[in-house]
This record gives structure tokens, C-alpha cells and sequence, in this order.
């Protein structure tokens, strides 16, 4: 490993590193390991394929035996648009590229759209596990909506050998409770198959930005989200990383009531004020934790936007604060492909040897 990341945390790294997490203790969490398939996911009701599956994901790439994933999702081609996506590496309009770069990167796998995986399956399904996205929220529609829609099927992911499939649901859109029974169908299918689900368990909803604060990232809705996501049979939640709590209280100040919640999930689980103010960033994400079954579904958070400068400080923190919380890896996109081959995989490997150095530990 090369990576200093005490020097790259800078003026943070003692409260990142040195933090102990009172609110849940890391006992009351099932921690990834190497043990993690045989430990907690063989008690559950997945079938042997799947768990075969499961094992070969947590076993590939620089991670692999260290029960900790790094995945490269590139989905942003429909996502966010293929040419605003592309335009910094033009590159990776071409599929191959997304593959070759999780495979230098040392990935555990590679997240990308059917059509993406598809077109290079014979090549390259067999050199690093695929985890094909079935569902996307297009953006040619006028006005923008949020929604998911289905763009191709479980039979045809698996026949191209894909190891997991990934979802998103826009939880709070008004198109949410559609998109909840077409993914819980569709993860029901892939489980039947032996593949591994992963949901993209999102929040997405303009009331959710109240008086110019965004809690699109606050831990108490996407903890609550991340509940919905494992119901429906998620192996895997990929969420954003908490950056503010108290979503509740926002959301139900006035005349206007919201959902149900209680203050303690601020004072007692996640170190913050009655209000959601406060808290530390790796109790935050320990709260997230907690709504997926004390760890038993893994958490992996999503890297962010790249905004060039700095996105090896921001995406090596990230790994920090999704480590130490106990989480079980990042999913980092764009700070990755929206630069060169080599500088993104040197990105990737420094989230890697986070995960690696065992000086890092579990708060």
C-alpha cells in the first residue's frame, strides 16, 4: 500500500480515525470479514447459487478474501446522460473501457447497464463478475421525472452471466410504490436464478429540501429507506453517505406532518441534538447500518460527483467513514472514469488500501 491516508484526511484524520462510536456499538453489528458468506448470509433464505455468487464477488480483485468490495458502477449513460457523463473521457463511450478499467482497478466487479455489459459479455463476464442494472430514471422526458423504469430482463442478465443485478428505487418520488413492486419482483426472479441483488436505495423528492437544506443524505430518511430496501430482499444497499440528520423534524415543522419517528433515533442512535443537529460522520452512517439488520444486508456507499481537484481526498475519506462505521466497501463511479486509465485506477486502489490497512478500524 502507498496511500498515506493519515496526510490525505488532513486536518480531520485524528476525529475520522480515532473516533469510538457510542450510540450502536460495533458488537451489536454482523461486520464483513471473510467468514461473512458462511457467518451471516448462509443462516438466510438464499439459495446455494446465490451464496456461490455472493463469495465469488468478495473474493475477486485487490479486496478479495478481505470480505470488504470496491466496485466501479458506471451507469451515468442514462443516468446522467451519456455525453455530460463522457464528455471529460470520451473514452468510455465505448463499453470495453468500463471494463478494463475495473479490472485494472482491481475491482471486485463492474456495475453497468444491460446494454453496456451486454455488448462485451463473451469477453470478459467470465474475468470479473458482472453486476448488470436493470432499471433507470432516463432524462430525455420533459420536464425531468424521477423514475425507474425496467430496460431489460432477469433471464436476459443471467444469460449473459451476470453474477448480481442492481436496482434503483427513488423512495419519496410519487412513482416509488411502483418502482418498489417491479424491483421486489425482479430481485424475487434473480434470486430464483442465483444472482445477488443490489439496490440503489435512494430518496428522491424536491419536499426534501426545506428552508435551502438538502436532506436527500440525511441519516434518518435514508436509514429509513435503506429498511424498505432490505424488506424487499436487497443483498447489498448502496446508499449515499449521511451528511446531515433530521429530516423527520424538517419535514414536519409548520402545519405539515410526515411519516413517523421518535427523537431518540437522534439523541440515543446517531449523537445528534433532539433536532437531527450534530453528530459525528461515522455515527451517521453507523444509523444507516443499523437499518439494514445490524449489518446482516452490507452497506457499500456511492462515491459522489467528481469535481476534479480533490477527489482523492473526498473518496478516501468516504472509504474512512464507511469502514470504520462498518460498512462493507464504496461503489465509486465518476471520480474514477472521468479521468484517465491510469489515474483511475490509482484512485480506485487508494480506496482499496483503506480497506486494507488494518490500522483502520472499526469505531
Amino acid at each position: 500500500m502507498t496511500t498515506d491516508i493519515q496526510s490525505l484526511l488532513g486536518n480531520e484524520a485524528d476525529s475520522l480515525l480515532n473516533h469510538e462510536c457510542t450510540t450502536i456499538p460495533r458488537s451489536a453489528l454482523h461486520l464483513p470479514g471473510s467468514d461473512f458468506i458462511d457467518r451471516v448470509v448462509s443462516h438466510s433464505d438464499r439459495n446455494i447459487n446465490t451464496l456461490r455468487n455472493y463469495q465469488l464477488l468478495l473474493n475477486t480483485g485487490r479486496l478479495g478474501g478481505t470480505g470488504f468490495v470496491s466496485i466501479l458502477p458506471v451507469d451515468q449513460g442514462i443516468e446522467h446522460s451519456a455525453g455530460a457523463s463522457f464528455a471529460p473521457n470520451p473514452a468510455y463511450f465505448d463499453p470495453e473501457n468500463i471494463v478494463k478499467l475495473a479490472i485494472e482497478g482491481g475491482c471486485n466487479a463492474v456495475a453497468s447497464t444491460y446494454g453496456v455489459l451486454g455488448s462485451v459479455a463473451r469477453k470478459y463476464a467470465h474475468k470479473i463478475p458482472f453486476i448488470v442494472k436493470f432499471n433507470h430514471n432516463e432524462l430525455m422526458t420533459f420536464p425531468n421525472t424521477f423514475d425507474q423504469t425496467p430496460y431489460g430482463t432477469i433471464n436476459q442478465c443471467f444469460e449473459m452471466g451476470a453474477a448480481a443485478v442492481g436496482a434503483t428505487i427513488y423512495f419519496g418520488s410519487d412513482e416509488s410504490t411502483r418502482q418498489i413492486q417491479d424491483v421486489a419482483e425482479m430481485f424475487a426472479a434473480a434470486h430464483e436464478l442465483g444472482m445477488v441483488t443490489i439496490l440503489w436505495c435512494y430518496i428522491r423528492n424536491n419536499a426534501f429540501k426545506v428552508d435551502g437544506t438538502d436532506y436527500h443524505a440525511a441519516a434518518d430518511l435514508t436509514g429509513q429507506a435503506n429498511h424498505l430496501g432490505v424488506t424487499i430482499h436487497a443483498d447489498i444497499i448502496k446508499q449515499k453517505l449521511a451528511t446531515n440528520n433530521g429530516g423527520y423534524v424538517a419535514l414536519n415543522s409548520g402545519d405539515s406532518s410526515y411519516g413517523k419517528f421518535n427523537s431518540r433515533i437522534y439523541t440515543d442512535l446517531a449523537g445528534c441534538d433532539e433536532t437531527g443537529k450534530g453528530g459525528h460522520p461515522i455515527d451517521l452512517v453507523r444509523y444507516q447500518i443499523a437499518n439494514c439488520y445490524m449489518g446482516r444486508c452490507p452497506l457499500i456507499n456511492s462515491g459522489g460527483a467528481s469535481s476534479g481537484a480533490g477527489d482523492l481526498e473526498a473518496a478516501v475519506k468516504t472509504a474512512v467513514i464507511n469502514k470504520r462505521a462498518g460498512g462493507m466497501g464504496l461503489i465509486s463511479g465518476r471520480k474514477a472514469f472521468q479521468r484517465p486509465m491510469n489515474e483511475g485506477a490509482a484512485l480506485l486502489h487508494a480506496i482499496q488500501d483503506v480497506y486494507l490497512d488494518d490500522a483502520v478500524t472499526i469505531a
